[in-house]
C-alpha cells in the first residue's frame, strides 16, 4: 500500500525523464532520491518511435530506483494539451461550475465527451472579476500514456500539465503572493516552450512550438549535418572552436523566441491593462544555451534569471552537489509532488475518474479484509449471548397479560369494521400535484447541455467543411460558427387549441402558408402533429452566424445535427423538430427573411398551436445564468467582406426552435389475439 507522505514526481520530457522523490514531514520536505535519465536520442529525432523510446526510459527509471509503496504524480507536456483562459460574468458561486462548463464547450476544440478536463478560478482582491483557466487533454492521449506507464508497473494517482507543475514549484519555493512582482516563467523544452505569467494572484499559460528541436534544425540546415551530430554540436557549442559560427546559425531561432514572448506579453496586457511584468525566470536544459539569457534581457527589457537551486528543498550526503546541479531540470517534477500533497496553489488534475476509482478500490482491499475478520469475530460474540439466554428461559411460561391484550385488540378491530371506519378512502392528491409542479425544472439543465452539444457539433462540422470552402474558412477564422445570443424555454401542458382558434394568432406568414413565427407549433406539420396533446418544452434559441446568407450553412451544418444527432439515449425526453426548416433568419440589416419551405410542406393551410392557450407555462433564460452582452455593442466584431480581408464580417441572427417532449412518443399497438 502506497505511503501517504512519500511521493515520486515524474516529468516525461522529450529530452529526458526527470523524477524527484520527496518525503512530507509536517509541511517540511526531504529529498529522498532523484533521477535524470536522458533518452539515447531526443524524441524529436526524425523517424524515432516516441512511445517505445519513452517506455524504455520509464523502464530504466523503474529498474534503477524504488517506486514501490509510494504515491506517483506525473505531468504531460504542454504542447500535448490545451490551456484556455476567460473572464466569467459576476454570478453566484454555486453557478460558477455551470458557467465554466458552458465556457469549456466553447473553448475546447473537441466534444467534452472526448476529453479529460479540469479548471481553476482566479480572484484578485482588487477586482470583482472571476477568471478561469480551463485545462484539457484528449482522452485517447491520456489513456495511451497510462497504458504505457502500466506496462512498466506504474499507476499514477495524479496527472497534471507541465506548465501547471512548473508554476506550482516556483510559487511554493519562491513564496509567490498577490504582491509578488509580475513574473514570467519560461520553460524552454525540446519541442516547445511553456510560458507562464504569474501576476496579482492570477496565472496565464501559453505554449508555442519553439524549443531545442528548432535550434538543432538550424544547425542541420546551416552545416549540413545529421540530426544526431547537430544535437551533439548544440550541447557542446560553448567548448567548440566554431562557437561563433554555431551561435550565428542559431540566432534566427533566438529571434523567433523573443517574437513569441513579446506577442504573448502584448496579448496578456491587452486583457489586463494594469499588468506590471518585472522579471523572467528560465527553466529547462535549452535555457542553458550561452547567450540566450543575455539576448532575452536586451530584447525584452526585463530582469532575466535562471533557476540554479531550490530554496525549500535540498539533499544531504554525497549526492548533494549533483542534486544542486540538476535542480534546474527538476522544477516540474517538484511541482507534481507538491500538487500530490495538496500544497500547491493550482490543483487541476486530468486523471480519468474511472481510473481514480479503480485505484482507490484497490487501496481499500486490505482494509476490507481486516473489516471482514472483525465482523466475523463480532458476529460470533453477538450470537453467543442469545443462545445462552434461550437456554435459560426455554421452560418459562408466557405471561397472562399477553393473551389479555391480544383478545382486547381483536375485539376493537371487529367493532371498527362494523362501524365502517376501516373502508378505503379517496386520497386527496392536490398537495402532491402542487409539489409536482417543480419537477420540470430538472429538464432545463438537460436542455442547456443539448444546446452546448449543438454548438459544439456544428462547430466541428463547420471547421471540417472550411477546409474546402475558403469563404467559410475566412468567416469562422474571425467569428465562432455559431454564437449563442439567448435561450428561452417554455413548458406547455394543455392540449392544443382548435384549428379555428388560431386564425388571428399571427398574420405574418410566408409563401406556401408556412408560419413565420418561431413561437408557434404548426399542427399541419407531420412531425409536430403527434405532440399536440403531450407535455413538452419549447426551446427557442437565438444564434449569431458569421454569414450574410446562412441558408446553406443551416441546411448543411445545423439541420443534420438537429434531426439526427441532438437526441441522447440518456435524455428524459424526446427531441422533436419541425418537418419544415425549424429556423427564422433575421438579417443583419434588421429585416426578416426566411428560406422557402421544404417540398411538400405548406400545401395546406397550417393550424398553429397558440402559445397563449397552453397552461401552465414556465420559462427560463440564459440571462439567469450569466448576462450576455449584445454582440453589436459588446465588442467590435470583424465582419467578412468579399474584396478586402480587413472589412467587417456580415453576420446574421437565426432563431431555431425545437421541442423536448416529456411524454412517451411510442403509441400502444392493438393486440388482435395472435400474439401473447
Amino acid at each position: 500500500m502506497a505511503s501517504s507522505n512519500i511521493c515520486w514526481g515524474i516529468e516525461m520530457g522529450f529530452g529526458a525523464i526527470k523524477a524527484l522523490k520527496l518525503e512530507n514531514d509536517g509541511g517540511e520536505y526531504k529529498v529522498l532520491d532523484y533521477a535524470v535519465i536522458n533518452h539515447p536520442k531526443v524524441l524529436s529525432t526524425p523517424e524515432l518511435d516516441q512511445t517505445d523510446a519513452m517506455r524504455v526510459a520509464m523502464g530504466t527509471l523503474v529498474n534503477q530506483h524504488d517506486l514501490s509503496n509510494t504515491r506517483v504524480a506525473v505531468s504531460l507536456p504542454g504542447h500535448q494539451s490545451f490551456a484556455r483562459f476567460a473572464k466569467l460574468p459576476p454570478v453566484e458561486p454555486k453557478k460558477v461550475p455551470d458557467i465554466v462548463k458552458f465556457e469549456a464547450v466553447q473553448q475546447i476544440p473537441f466534444p467534452l465527451e472526448e476529453v479529460e478536463w479540469d479548471y481553476q478560478t482566479f480572484v484578485s482582491p482588487d477586482s470583482p472579476d472571476i477568471e478561469v483557466g480551463i485545462f484539457a487533454v484528449t482522452r485517447q492521449r491520456i489513456m495511451d500514456q497510462l497504458a504505457m506507464l502500466n506496462d512498466v508497473g506504474i499507476t499514477p494517482e495524479l496527472v497534471t500539465l507541465s506548465p501547471i507543475a512548473a508554476y506550482n514549484a516556483l510559487a511554493v519555493d519562491l513564496g509567490f503572493t498577490n504582491d509578488t512582482p509580475g513574473t514570467i516563467i519560461l520553460d524552454v523544452g525540446t519541442v516547445a516552450t511553456d510560458m507562464i505569467i504569474a501576476e496579482a494572484g492570477r496565472v496565464w499559460v501559453r505554449t508555442f512550438p519553439i524549443g531545442g528541436h528548432q535550434f538543432t534544425e538550424a544547425l542541420v540546415n546551416a552545416f549540413k549535418l545529421s540530426y544526431t551530430k547537430a544535437e551533439k554540436l548544440k550541447r557542446e557549442a560553448e567548448q567548440s572552436k566554431h562557437a561563433r559560427h554555431v551561435f550565428q546559425a542559431m540566432r534566427p531561432v533566438f529571434g523567433d523566441i523573443v517574437q513569441e514572448i513579446q506577442r504573448s506579453i502584448g496579448f496578456y496586457q491587452s486583457v489586463h491593462p494594469d499588468a506590471d511584468l518585472k522579471r523572467l525566470v528560465g527553466l529547462g536544459s535549452t535555457f542553458r544555451l550561452p547567450g540566450l539569457r543575455k539576448y532575452l534581457k536586451q530584447q525584452l527589457q526585463l530582469d532575466v534569471y535562471r533557476l540554479e537551486q531550490f530554496k525549500k528543498i535540498s539533499m544531504d550526503g554525497p549526492q548533494a552537489g549533483e542534486f544542486q546541479a540538476a535542480s534546474f531540470n527538476l522544477a516540474t517534477a517538484y511541482g507534481c509532488v507538491l500538487q500530490s500533497f495538496e500544497h500547491a496553489p493550482m490543483r487541476a488534475n486530468l486523471m480519468p475518474v474511472p481510473v481514480i476509482k479503480e485505484a482507490l478500490w484497490k487501496r481499500k482491499v486490505p482494509y476490507f479484509a481486516a473489516a471482514a475478520g472483525l465482523a466475523a469475530a463480532a458476529a460470533g460474540a453477538m450470537f453467543i449471548r442469545p443462545l445462552l439466554d434461550s437456554s435459560a428461559f426455554e421452560g418459562a411460561s408466557k405471561p397472562p397479560i399477553i393473551a389479555t391484550v391480544s383478545r382486547e385488540a381483536k375485539s376493537l378491530a371487529d367493532e371498527a369494521q362494523e362501524a365502517g371506519v376501516t373502508d378505503g378512502a379517496s386520497a386527496n392528491l392536490k398537495a402532491a400535484e402542487l409539489v409536482g409542479l417543480l419537477d420540470e425544472h430538472a429538464y432545463y439543465a438537460q436542455i442547456l447541455e443539448d444546446t452546448s452539444r449543438l454548438i459544439s457539433m456544428v462547430d466541428a462540422n463547420a471547421r471540417q467543411a472550411a477546409e474546402s470552402d475558403q469563404r467559410l474558412a475566412e468567416a469562422i477564422r474571425q467569428h465562432e460558427p455559431m454564437r449563442l445570443v439567448s435561450l428561452f424555454n417554455e413548458f406547455q401542458t394543455a392540449p392544443v387549441a382548435d384549428a379555428g382558434s388560431s386564425s388571428r394568432s399571427n398574420p405574418r406568414t410566408v409563401r406556401g402558408g408556412q408560419s413565420n413565427d418561431p413561437t408557434q407549433v404548426t399542427v399541419g406539420d407531420a412531425a409536430l402533429q403527434p405532440i399536440q396533446d403531450k407535455r413538452r418544452i419549447k426551446v427557442t434559441a437565438q444564434f449569431e452566424i458569421p454569414l450574410e446568407s446562412p441558408s446553406v450553412f443551416l441546411l448543411d451544418m445545423v439541420d443534420p445535427v438537429l434531426r439526427n444527432q441532438l437526441q441522447r439515449d440518456d435524455a428524459p425526453y424526446s427531441v422533436v423538430v419541425s418537418e419544415a426548416e425549424p429556423w427564422v433568419i433575421d438579417s443583419a440589416a434588421g429585416g426578416m427573411s426566411r428560406t422557402n419551405p421544404r417540398p411538400g410542406i405548406g400545401a395546406q393551410d397550417p393550424r398553429p398551436i397558440v402559445v397563449g392557450t397552453s397552461t401552465p407555462t414556465r420559462s427560463t433564460n440564459l440571462e439567469s445564468l450569466a448576462p450576455i452582452e449584445n454582440p453589436s455593442t459588446a465588442r467590435s466584431t470583424p465582419r467578412f467582406g468579399s474584396n478586402q480581408d480587413d472589412t467587417a464580417i456580415q453576420t446574421s441572427t437565426v432563431t431555431i426552435t425545437w421541442y423536448a417532449v416529456l411524454d412517451s412518443m411510442t403509441e400502444p399497438t392493438e393486440n388482435n389475439g395472435d400474439e401473447p
